[in-house]
């Protein structure tokens, strides 16, 4: 056996463990419990507190280190939180989750569903966004989430497992664009999370945060293509273990650009920015997003000019 199977078992191992504690204590012990596991990441995990801070003080140059060291702490112990929450939210029935949400706008999912193209649902690692397509399909048809496997098949099975809780399925990343275009042209709604660094001819650099960052072309490329909405989708806490699950007006796209990937990438990074700028404890600050080299490989495009007066 192999020190990696080791790791991995014992990982799934904690995971149950944890999951089978968080199901039978109340909300508050619950959410404390979720708090003091990311407290002591935060305390362990030297490199990725580091990260987050440095990323936090180049994102926000004017907040002080004492700041940016409080949301670095705060982002930890929400990602925390965010994992009870799923363990335990994926194990209620449909009427227990249903009593736990809020919604704010799903009748623009509705109104593009209407228009017969599907729709693209985006947000980012920010809120908590598992929770969100799980709350979807309660109220509207459910969707296909894009994802990336996790290294650990067992944990990869039971994270699966409870995607699928509330009828969604997950879509892998490796060969999904056929599965994606038929998700669509079936009317669905296809999950998609735009903030990680991408690599090669995939990407297209945007401005976040005043900084060049490699971000997938994909949803651009597909919304151009289908005409499926863009639909920017964000869950936010609420007092006492609710949520609010928060559709956006669609992302309008350019009728007349030169760079039309580039543009309509750049406006949904912005949607995403500002939710980020108004909760940045709730985004995951300890992911490298941006990369140093995209300025020497030639992939950053500024922003056009006729663009810097949008909101």
């Amino acid at each position: 056996m192999t020190a990696e199977t080791i790791r991995h078992r014992l990982e799934y191992g904690l995971v149950r463990a944890t999951r089978a504690v968080v199901r039978r204590v109340p909300e508050p012990v619950a959410g404390a419990i979720g708090a003091a596991i990311g407290r002591a990441f935060h305390l362990i995990d030297r490199p990725h507190r580091r990260l987050a801070i440095d990323q936090l003080q180049a994102a926000f140059p004017t907040r002080s280190p004492d700041e940016c060291r409080a949301i670095a702490r705060a982002t930890f112990a929400h990602f925390g939180r965010l994992l009870v929450a799923l363990l335990r939210f994926s194990a209620l029935t449909r009427d227990q989750m249903r009593a736990r949400i809020d919604y704010d706008g799903e009748e623009r999912v509705r109104a593009a569903l209407a228009a017969g193209r599907g729709a693209i649902i985006f947000s980012g690692h920010f809120g908590y966004w598992e929770l969100h397509g799980l709350a979807h399909a309660l109220v509207l048809p459910p969707i296909s989430v894009l994802a990336r496997p996790l290294d650990n098949a067992r944990l990869n099975d039971l994270l699966e497992e409870m995607r699928g809780a509330t009828g969604n399925r997950v879509i892998y990343r490796q060969g999904a664009m056929r599965r994606v275009l038929r998700a669509l042209q079936a009317n669905e709604c296809v999950a998609v999370l735009i903030d990680q660094h991408m690599h090669g001819a995939d990407a297209v650099t945007v401005d976040f945060f005043d900084r060049p960052a490699a971000t997938t072309s994909a949803l651009a490329a597909l919304a151009l293509h289908t005409g499926a909405p863009l639909i920017p989708a964000f869950a936010l806490p609420l007092p006492h273990g609710r949520y609010r699950m928060v559709y956006e007006h669609p992302v309008e796209l350019p009728a007349d650009s030169v760079d039309p990937v580039f543009d309509v990438t750049q406006r949904c990074t912005d949607v995403l920015e500002m939710y980020v700028r108004r909760h940045p404890h709730l985004w995951l600050w300890m992911h490298r997003r941006w990369r140093d080299d995209d300025r020497e490989l030639g992939l950053f495009r500024p922003r056009p000019a006729a663009d810097d007066d949008e909101d």
